[in-house]
């Protein structure tokens, strides 16, 4: 027999979103709220650790550890896909930017027919989420669970950077959350006194206190449970045992890009031929799970610096690596308070577009793939990725069991305009390294190499040794077209009593970094969800 729990809300994921959902529908006294995760704790000392990122970044106790199928569009290689598998999801693994999006994007989902999703409506809960370090302004709030702080120590080849920017005539940015995005600066970071603050560390662990909040850790979810079309529980399976939960209200699935359309196809509602083909009942035909799916790919110029001043030479030295973690547990200060990239640059690839439409980052290390380790020898990177793709994917279940990974077409690089984006930013990144400023720390251009200069050459790189940007979005988009899976309030056609509150439901990909927009979506469906009034929109 099923142990059963019963609950108003339960929410289901326990990551960038689930953590929010979980944090505000139990400031609710009279709502019992039930959080389901697959993953654990987030007790693993590197999650909190800035620069632990490398070290969770294909650790399997942590992380789904992912991996698409082969994509021609990115030289018919499986790219890995990480993302989290613990309290904070992929909050508690990321790189730790925070980086909204431009307005143009949020006004763009409010033009395809989201109303209450436009730049002035989503900015109150953007400024309610966060505890900005520098103050209250008109972009933002203080007081809120999301810490957002300033880079304490830049980095020379960092601020060289930035004086090769400035030279080729981009602005200084010091808010890529304010006004506008264009320009170059330093990254605000989603931590707090020089650690991760993820959303479980945000929202989560305060929250956990309520004695109307119960969270099940090592909970994967099989399916949600209908009575006729109203979703009315969920069933999951913890410790070799098959469990329920019963929803009095609502289900709320925050499973992510890839695992909320996998749950909803799990359990029978998708594109009906495809759930047939696999023996799965269908309680709803919706042919939007699992569409529409984007994500950013980037290409990286990768360097050996003249000056052993980068976290691969931290890295190989035990001397530097004792003093860092001196400095860092003595003073909260050093590379191990790194983040992926310090510094941004958003640009324009052609003058006539209304918004940068490509973004670069400079990193203090360099590897040829993450998961493998840093090079052996001093190097930095130079990270470009186009902004708005318009490649779209799919996600696919490649059995009717929870436990099996879905099948991942991202379908990258696959318009003009996608492939004349990476290609115009490799080239524009080029000239930027050609700087006065950068060529004292470039010993040599490791890749692509010198050998390769025309635009073939360069896609064919990017084809080939570029990667994901870890910004899956859009496989349960929002929307009023025929492919849509929520409407605007995020709940799921055809269905009572069950939402989707993730990065899945973003309508196009953000202009960037997709946590801070992620934790949006949720602060918004919370009041949504216990019908309180929306936040008012700024004048």
């Amino acid at each position: 027999m099923a142990e059963h729990i019963e609950a108003d809300f339960v929410v289901v994921g326990a990551g960038s979103a689930g953590c929010v959902m979980a944090a505000r529908l139990s400031e609710d006294p009279g709502s019992k709220v039930v959080l389901l995760e697959a993953g654990g704790e987030d007790k693993n000392m590197w999650i909190h650790i800035p620069l632990g990122f490398g070290k969770t970044f294909a650790d399997k106790s942590v992380n789904w550890c992912y991996e698409t199928e082969p994509d021609a569009g990115a030289g018919g290689r499986s790219i890995f896909w990480p993302r989290g598998k613990v309290l904070g999801g992929s909050s508690s693994i990321n790189g730790m930017v925070y980086i909204r999006g431009q307005h143009e994007d949020f006004d763009l989902w409010r033009q395809l027919g989201n109303p209450g999703w436009s730049s002035g409506d989503v900015l109150p809960y953007f400024k309610r989420s966060e505890h900005q370090v520098r103050g209250d302004d008109d972009y933002h709030g203080t007081g809120g669970p999301l810490c957002v702080s300033d880079v304490t120590e830049g980095h020379p080849i960092s601020e060289a950077f930035i004086k090769a920017c400035n030279e080729a005539g981009y602005k200084r940015n010091d808010d890529f959350n304010g006004k506008d995005q264009d320009g170059v600066g330093y990254h605000q970071t989603t931590t707090r006194n020089g650690k991760r603050c993820s959303t479980a560390v945000g929202y989560l662990h305060p929250a956990r206190k309520r004695p109307n909040l119960q969270v099940v850790t090592g909970a994967l979810t099989q399916k949600v449970l209908f009575e006729g079309k109203r979703a009315v529980g969920v069933a999951y399976r913890q410790g070799g045992q098959d469990k329920i939960v019963r929803a009095r209200k609502e289900v709320i699935l925050c499973g992510g890009a890839i695992g909320s359309p996998q749950i909803l196809m799990l359990s029978g509602v998708g594109p009906q031929q495809h759930l047939t083909d696999l023996g799965i009942p269908v309680v709803h035909h919706l042919p939007g799970v699992g569409q529409a799916m984007q994500d950013h790919y980037s290409a990286s110029i990768k360097l050996k610096c003249t000056q052993p001043i980068t976290v691969n030479d931290v890295m190989q030295s035990k001397l530097k690596m004792l003093k860092s973690g001196l400095d860092y547990f003595l003073f909260r200060k050093g590379p191990l308070t790194i983040n992926t990239a310090e510094v941004a640059l958003f640009v324009r690839t052609r003058p006539e577009l209304a918004s940068p439409d490509v973004k670069f980052s400079i990193a203090t290390f360099s590897a040829d793939r993450p998961q493998d380790g840093l090079h052996p020898w001093s190097g930095f990177s130079l990270l470009v990725y186009q902004l708005r793709p318009e490649s779209r994917g799919e996600i696919r279940l490649k059995s009717a069991r929870p436990e099996d990974y879905p099948a991942m077409f991202p379908n990258y690089l696959a318009t003009e305009t996608d492939t004349r984006a990476i290609v115009d930013g490799l080239k524009i990144g080029r000239q930027l390294l050609a700087s006065r400023h950068m060529q004292g720390y470039i010993a040599s251009e490791y890749v692509p190499g010198p050998a390769v200069q025309s635009d073939e050459a360069l896609l064919d790189y990017a084809r080939k040794n570029g990667g994901t940007v870890f910004h899956p979005t859009s496989t349960c988009k929002m929307g009023v077209d025929p492919m849509a899976v929520v409407d605007p309030e995020l709940r799921v056609y055809g269905i009572q009593g069950l939402r989707v509150v993730d990065a899945s439901v973003m309508p196009a990909v953000i202009s960037g970094n997709t946590n801070a927009p992620t934790i949006m979506i949720a602060e918004k469906a919370s009041d949504m969800i216990l019908g309180r009034p929306p936040l008012a929109a700024a004048a």
